[in-house]
């Protein structure tokens, strides 16, 4: 009975440190992670680093705003920065050459030149020619009313500001008022008869009012393609003629400011 007992106990005793190692370990083994404790740590680092970029993405497009209005500024400058800007090219009108005729198609020349106190506001000197035909209709008991057609033109000298209200590295829109002289050639081809006996206008001075806007594409900073529309008023035959036309061109621009 005794040897039994003794048996168990060294049994026991041999066992214990196997079980002790065993407890030990199981203790100190760190407890398995979940992926949402992993996506939650995850997340407060992702804030932390868009916090950190935005700041930069907002600064390098700061920046490029800033070297864009850089260059447009120094385009503008570069193309507006003259102080002389010359014109030539074709003009069209559509003149009544007299109270009672159609209207006539006139068209001409015309050429001037702007000097420019600052990138926006000049003062314009334009001289213009027109050429065109009268249309009177047969003339009963007039020599040589055959002649119908009669041949008719008129020149102005204008002068008045110019202001550049809109503008852009590649084009630029203007207003321009221009004041100052009509003159009338209205009887040169009618053999001597005169005028009025065909219901034309007498040759006169007289006159001329002009309004218009300007468009002007920029080709190089220093040359550039002008169209305009205008408004003519003359005062031919103590009355008021109201004309409605264009005048097309290139424009030449030197002389730095």
């Amino acid at each position: 009975m005794v040897s039994f007992r003794r048996f168990f106990l060294a049994l026991a005793l041999a066992g214990a440190p196997v079980v002790l190692a065993q407890s030990s370990s199981s203790s100190n083994s760190p407890a398995p992670t979940t992926n949402q404790d992993s996506s939650a740590q995850d997340q407060p680092a992702q804030a932390g680093q868009s916090a950190q970029e935005t700041p930069q993405q907002a600064s390098v497009q700061a920046r490029i705003r800033l070297r864009r209005q850089q260059r447009r500024a120094t385009a503008i400058h570069d193309t507006y920065d003259h102080r002389f800007e010359s014109f030539a090219g074709m003009a069209y009108l559509r003149f009544s050459p007299g109270a009672t005729l159609q209207r006539t198609t006139f068209y001409g020349w015309d050429t001037g030149l702007t000097r420019f106190y600052s990138e926006r506001l000049g003062v314009t000197f334009d001289a213009r020619g027109y050429y065109g035909i009268a249309y009177t209709g047969f003339i009963p008991g007039i020599t040589n009313a055959s002649n119908t057609r009669p041949k008719i033109s008129e020149y102005n000298l204008l002068l008045g500001p110019t202001y550049r209200f809109y503008i852009q590295p590649k084009y630029s829109i203007s207003g321009r008022v221009m004041g100052g002289l009509a003159l009338g050639n209205f009887s040169g081809d009618t053999n001597g008869i005169g005028s009025t006996t065909f219901h034309i206008w007498p040759d006169a001075n007289t006159y001329a009012i002009a309004g218009s806007v300007v468009g002007q594409y920029n080709l190089t900073p220093g040359v550039s393609f002008r169209l305009s529309g205008e408004d003519l008023a003359t005062g031919f035959g103590s009355t008021v003629q109201n004309s409605f036309g264009f005048t097309g061109g290139f424009v030449y621009r030197f002389g730095k400011q």
